[in-house]
């Protein structure tokens, strides 16, 4: 009984102890080693009907590469996941597999499922350790394709292109590639220097060239890098970086900041050091308005800059679009939850900084249109939070500028392109598009799976030109 019991539990992960990882911006997890590994994997039942594939927007072959692990064979197992994917260390630690392959695992229904994003994970740690890299293609074909942007749907885009034959060429605006990957996600979350950077040199290592510091739009535009560099195809992933606000009074004070903002500043410019020349605010009790990932990212953040940190979201904890595993370790490390709670405005001195922000409590209602219970304010329940910080997290929207500066690209109300799912095709002939500047904020994995489907659709495309 105790064997099945075993076989019913996943394998814990190490990490760090939550008060030590408070007081630094090391990763958390610490990630199987080979012997758990093998361990874990070995509770897979090898479905012959796998669940799992189908919940994995890259459709990576779990059961196969699960099998390799479970035999030793780490190099095959890697070999397997690569075929799919671009960038399996990054999807291992950041992808929200609960409600994707784990969330389909047949081990699930009576037990818990397998750890699908551990694993990959491992793989992916292991085969870089022993410096493996992808396979590139065997021959070029000599034709052109550029790809905006280096974020998860660029570099995934631009990996499978560049296994097709394709010369690829990625323009990124920042000084550092990587996208939301360098300057959205905590170093304690996703590691830069042995993880990120790591990746992108595998996709380079597939012949893929970047070039930094090119603003599409204003450096050069879609149509000339057509008409003109010789481009038969566009790739447009440039994400959505553009943040949203309340619009509520005070919100223009100082300490106030996009949680974009802020995450820039302490990941992409070092600002979390104290040697960087990169200012941030380091104030001593920071509210974070929303509830979702990124919002667990800035309270974590602050809280290792030394602040005491409140997330202030409208809802209840069920409604909370944050992962399960983030909102475990913020609270874990002390960040506080004033749920059911909005805040109105915004207060600061005669100096216009920050001192507090006022709020009202709430109580769900009837379901809106998302099907969640729509928050309704309790009147005479307002209250004031002392702050010397706001950090706002409630999502953003794709910068008009490359759209704006295209001929006949189309977008939609909320200024994303308007893009086919099954293949990234664009309303202007040869510009394909995909991830977050065709569907607003989303997930890294939702954006590689995009990336994906926008190469084989580019490939179609100029295979029948």
């Amino acid at each position: 009984m105790v064997a099945e019991m075993d076989v019913l539990k996943k394998v814990p992960v190490r990490e760090q102890d939550a008060k030590e990882r408070a007081a630094n911006f090391a990763e958390v997890c610490l990630g199987y080693n080979v012997e758990e590994a093998k361990q874990e994997a070995a509770r897979c039942i090898n479905c012959k009907n796998a669940q799992c594939v189908k919940g994995c927007p890259v459709a990576i072959n779990i059961p196969g590469f699960i099998e390799k692990v479970k035999e030793g064979n780490m190099e095959e197992a890697y070999r397997i996941i690569s075929e799919s994917s671009a960038l399996p260390a990054v999807c291992g630690r950041v992808c929200p597999q609960e409600s994707q392959c784990e969330g389909k695992c047949i081990r699930g229904i009576k037990g818990e499922p397998i750890s699908i994003g551990k694993l990959e994970r491992f793989v992916a740690d292991w085969a870089r350790e022993q410096g493996l890299k992808p396979e590139p293609a065997a021959e070029k074909n000599g034709k052109k394709v550029a790809v905006i942007g280096s974020g998860p749907a660029g570099l995934t885009c631009a990996g499978d292109l560049a296994r097709m034959g394709y010369d690829v060429t990625i323009f990124e605006a920042l000084h550092e590639p990587g996208g939301v990957l360098v300057y959205g996600i905590p170093e304690f979350r996703l590691p830069k220097k042995d993880v990120v950077a790591k990746e992108i040199e595998n996709v380079k290592s597939l012949g893929v060239k970047i070039e930094t510091n090119v603003v599409i739009g204003k450096s050069v535009t879609v149509d000339q890098l057509i008409e003109e560099e010789g481009f038969e195809a566009v790739f447009i992933g440039s994400g959505a970086g553009l943040p949203k606000f309340m619009g509520i009074p005070g919100e223009n004070a100082n300490g106030v900041f996009s949680a974009n903002e802020y995450l820039t500043r302490s990941n992409l410019m070092k600002a979390f050091d104290e040697e960087s020349n990169t200012p941030i605010m380091r104030g001593k009790k920071v509210a974070v308005v929303g509830g979702g990932n990124v919002a667990m990212d800035a309270a974590r953040t602050a809280l290792r800059l030394g602040a005491e940190v409140h997330i202030v979201y409208r809802r209840s904890e069920e409604e909370l679009p944050a992962r399960v595993e983030e909102v475990h370790h913020a609270k874990e490390e002390g960040v506080i939850f004033d749920l059911l709670t909005n805040p109105t405005e915004i207060l600061s001195d005669e100096k216009g900084w920050v001192t507090g922000m006022k709020c009202i409590r709430m109580e769900l209602g009837e379901p809106d249109a998302s099907g969640r219970r729509r928050p309704v304010e309790i009147p005479g329940s307002e209250f004031v939070m002392e702050a010397d910080t706001v950090i706002m997290s409630l999502g953003t929207s794709p910068n008009p500028l490359i759209s704006s500066t295209t001929e006949g690209l189309e977008v939609n109300k909320w200024k994303c392109i308007v893009a086919e799912e099954e293949n990234g095709k664009t309303t202007r002939e040869g510009v394909f598009a995909g991830g977050d500047a065709v569907t607003g904020a989303a997930t890294v994995i939702l954006a590689m799976g995009a990336g994906k489907a926008a190469a084989k659709g580019i490939h179609e495309y100029l295979s029948n030109k």
